[in-house]
């Protein structure tokens, strides 16, 4: 059985760009109590006034089966536990179980800690001794342990004699550096397990070499039976081991059982890893294993003509069983198979004679700049037009202005647009203006227009806005641009594509996309 730590509270939120309020963790601790994740390190209520609010909040919490955890060093020197600080407050989390980090390697214990190989284990016994005392379960994370094995074997596993000792019952292996290879961490892993047999094993790797999971499963293949990571990979430099590829791994690779995480409940695990991303506001990444937009979507048109007959000639598992969805992808490498897979989501089946026109479409469209990979409502609305489809309204033109106040340079710039919008046989002509920019201006202008014969776009809200510079003949200002738009109304959301040498117009024909999207996708397009 496999006991997972996740630290994505605590090592996580040293990762640059991440940043965690109390109510952000108290949220994500309860979603990986929910989750089933057996320990849950809170951070270190020695070291901060928002984790010390955090173990506060958290007295009155209730998370099942879950265990929350604090984190703290062993006593400094020269001090008592009872004296120490750090360890009072770990004390005062009043947490069922603490993790505490030591030295392992002699070159930290002389250049870091700046005392004597003795007092560094003096230290560990006396402090888990002490925690043990107070009713604590102690985890010993042995920071550097992997460096400090292999410059002094002797004195590492000295520091493992000593935690043990003081009543620490898992030594949790840390590869704090992030260097070492599988081998390495293996035949380690195995030498610290045949050493202490009666005692649980961890591991604690981080990603510096892009090898932590590799690290981790090679750890436990050599009988660790304890792992800690970070939901996402979130960490300091270039983050810990990812939970969220480490546990399907776990499961569906190797097999094993993991205390309070079933096989059942991996189809959640997409779920809290973008829960986690949204608590952090941080964007999903889009190429994560078992979990991003792109681990089971299909681009090829070989690759998805094999898909359609049977998913295990290009999946490895099944994407429902992480909580994933498979998606194919239209583009200017698509085939005929992935027109008709993308129109039968829909629900619109067509000749092949019909997908042939719209793959030609397609094609020519992408050559212009346009992308409908992650834009499925652009290509939605061209297969309505192409399949005789009405849109709601048409774009007849636009203009865009921009007004400075010469005469008051502390007043900022307003944009003012018109639009041209024929909606039936009734050609509307409105203005509309916008202190945030010619796009919002032109947004307000073609509400305007569009909104008393179609009420129900008041509902609808603008979520990002995107513009990339296409690379060609022409640079700078001549360069043609880009723009993906998403926008969401009841919890559902889709994304619009335009492209254009003029920003304005892509922008305005993404923009109007959206709206159409939403008037006409519960009209199927005409069917053969």
């Amino acid at each position: 059985m496999i006991e997972i730590l996740d630290t994505t509270l605590r090592d996580g939120t040293q990762g640059q760009a991440v940043s965690l309020s109390s109510d952000d963790k108290v949220a994500i601790a309860r979603r990986l109590a929910a989750f089933g994740v057996p320990l849950v390190e809170g951070g270190w209520p020695g070291s901060n006034p928002k984790d010390a609010e955090f173990f506060a909040r958290m007295k009155g919490v209730d998370l099942g089966q879950t265990r929350l955890v604090a984190f703290g060093s062993t006593r400094r020197k020269g001090l008592r536990p009872q004296d120490d600080a750090s360890v009072q407050a770990m004390l005062g989390a009043r947490t069922p179980v603490v993790t505490v980090v030591a030295k392992s390697w002699d070159f930290h214990v002389r250049e870091a800690l700046e005392v004597s190989l003795e007092e560094n284990l003096r230290m560990i016994e006396e402090t888990y001794a002490y925690l043990v005392s107070q009713g604590r379960r102690v985890i010993h994370d042995a920071e550097h342990f992997f460096d400090g094995f292999k410059a002094n074997r002797g004195y590492a596993l000295a520091t493992l004699e000593a935690a043990v000792r003081g009543g620490a019952d898992t030594l949790c292996l840390c590869d704090t550096n992030g260097g070492s290879l599988p081998e390495e961490v293996a035949e380690i892993t195995r030498a610290v397990v045949e050493a202490f047999p009666s005692v649980r094993i961890g591991i604690h790797p981080h990603n510096d070499g892009e090898l932590a999971v590799a690290n981790a499963l090679a750890a436990v293949r050599a009988g660790a039976t304890h792992v800690q990571g970070t939901i996402n990979g979130y960490g300091e430099r270039c983050g810990n081991l990812n939970l969220t590829s480490t546990i399907p791994n776990l499961i569906l690779k190797y097999g094993l059982e993991l205390e309070g995480i079933s096989r059942e409940k991996l189809s959640e695990l997409r779920e809290v890893s973008h829960y986690v991303d949204e608590r952090a506001n941080l964007t999903p990444n889009l190429r994560a294993p078992y979990v991003g937009d792109a681990a089971f979507a299909h681009k090829g048109g070989i690759h998805v003509s094999a898909v359609l007959k049977n998913p295990r000639t290009y999946e490895h598992v099944p994407p429902e069983a992480v909580g994933n969805t498979r998606r194919v992808l239209v583009s200017d490498l698509s085939g005929r198979s992935n027109l008709l897979a993308k129109l039968a989501e829909a629900g619109v089946q067509v000749p092949k004679e019909t997908a042939g026109a719209l793959l030609e479409e397609v094609k020519q469209l992408e050559h212009a700049g346009y992308s409908f990979e992650g834009a499925e409502a652009s290509f939605y609305l061209l297969a309505h037009r192409l399949r005789g489809g009405k849109l709601p309204f048409e774009l007849m033109g636009f203009s865009v202005f921009m007004h400075a106040n010469d005469d008051r340079p502390d007043t900022p710039t307003w944009a003012e647009a018109t639009v041209r919008v024929k909606v039936g046989e009734s050609v509307q002509h409105t203005a509309g203006e916008s202190k945030f920019g010619p796009v919002s201006a032109l947004d307000v202008a073609f509400r305007k227009a569009v909104q008393a014969f179609y009420p129900e776009i008041g509902e609808i809200e603008l979520s990002d806005y995107k513009m990339r510079i296409l690379s060609g003949q022409e640079s700078g200002t001549s360069s043609g641009v880009r723009v993906m738009i998403e926008m969401h109304r009841a919890g559902e959301r889709w994304t619009t594509v335009g492209a254009s040498r003029n920003s304005l117009e892509a922008s305005l024909k993404a923009l109007t996309d959206g709206y159409a999207y939403a008037l006409v996708k519960a009209q199927p397009v005409p069917q053969d």
